[in-house]
C-alpha cells in the first residue's frame, strides 16, 4: 500500500493525463470513479491496475481487494484527479479490454459516429439491459473510455463486449452468417412495428445530426423508422435505440 500526500507527485500528473484520449490510448488504461463503477469493475474480468482511495473513505468490507495495488491519497489530491465536481473518494485505474471479431455474437448494436458521451453510454447501458451480445463502435464515435461515457453506462461497460470495428466489414460478415441487419432512417424505411422479433439481428444507429451514413444504409436488409406523433422533429438517438432494441428483442 502506497500513500501520496503531495500534489506534486509525478503519479498525480500521470493519473490526470488519463482524462485525455491520447494518454488512454498510449497506456491502454482508463480511470473510473465512484463506488458503483469500482464495484462493478471488481465483479468483472477487467484488470484493475490500481485502486485509489481517499484517506477519509472506508471501502466496503464486501469488496475483494486482497490482491490489488492500493494508493491512499488526501482529499485534495482525490479532488484534483477527479473528473467530477464532487468526488466520492474512490477511483481505479483499469486496463482497456479488446475483443476481436467474435463469431459468437448474434444480437448486436452497431454505433455509427455517435459523438455525445451521454448518448453512447446510455446506449451501452440499454444494450446491456436488452440482452445484447455486444456493442460495435464504428469510426467517428466518441471514445468509449471517455469518463462521461463510462459514467453513463452505470457499469454496463463491464457487462458486455464493446468492440471497435469498421462497420462496413462488420455488416458484410453478419450478412454472410445470415444475421439480419436493420438500419435507422426516414428514407426507404418501414415503421419499426412491422419488423418481426428476431432470434438474431443487428441494429445500426447513427450520428445525432446526420444519422447513419448513406453508404452503410445501402447495405442493410431493412431500414426502420419510429413514428413521431407530436411536434418534435426527432427522437434522441439513445431513446430511439432503446425502443428499437426492445422491440426486436
Amino acid at each position: 500500500m502506497k500513500r501520496i500526500e503531495s500534489n506534486k507527485n509525478p503519479q498525480i500528473k500521470q493519473w490526470k493525463k488519463l482524462h485525455t484520449k491520447k494518454e488512454r490510448d498510449k497506456t491502454g488504461t482508463f480511470m473510473i470513479e465512484g463506488f458503483h463503477l469500482v464495484e462493478e469493475a471488481l465483479k468483472s474480468d477487467v484488470i484493475i491496475r490500481e485502486l485509489i482511495i481517499c484517506e477519509a473513505v472506508d471501502i466496503p468490507s464486501s469488496w475483494n481487494v486482497d490482491n490489488l495495488s492500493f494508493t491512499i491519497v488526501t482529499e485534495k489530491i482525490m479532488q484534483e484527479i477527479s473528473d467530477t465536481d464532487t468526488s466520492q473518494g474512490v477511483a481505479a485505474i483499469c486496463e482497456q479490454y479488446s475483443v476481436k471479431e467474435g463469431g459468437q455474437f448474434t444480437r448486436l448494436l452497431l454505433v455509427d459516429a455517435v459523438q455525445d458521451p451521454g448518448n453512447l453510454g446510455t446506449m451501452i447501458r440499454t444494450a446491456d439491459a436488452a440482452g445484447m451480445d455486444a456493442v460495435i463502435i464504428g469510426e467517428g464515435s466518441v471514445d468509449v473510455y471517455n469518463s462521461k461515457v463510462v459514467r453513463s453506462t452505470q457499469g454496463s461497460i463491464f457487462h458486455l463486449p464493446i468492440v471497435k470495428e469498421n462497420l462496413h466489414e462488420t455488416i458484410d460478415r453478419l450478412k454472410q452468417k445470415g444475421i439480419k441487419v436493420y438500419g435507422t432512417s426516414l428514407k426507404n424505411a418501414v415503421d419499426y412495428k412491422q419488423a418481426p422479433v428476431e432470434d438474431s439481428f443487428a441494429l445500426i444507429v447513427g450520428n445525432e445530426g446526420n444519422g447513419v451514413q448513406a453508404e452503410i444504409l445501402e447495405k442493410t436488409d431493412q431500414n426502420l423508422y419510429i413514428p413521431i406523433y407530436g411536434k418534435s422533429e426527432s427522437l434522441n438517438v439513445a431513446v430511439a435505440a432503446g425502443i428499437l432494441l426492445y422491440h426486436l428483442r
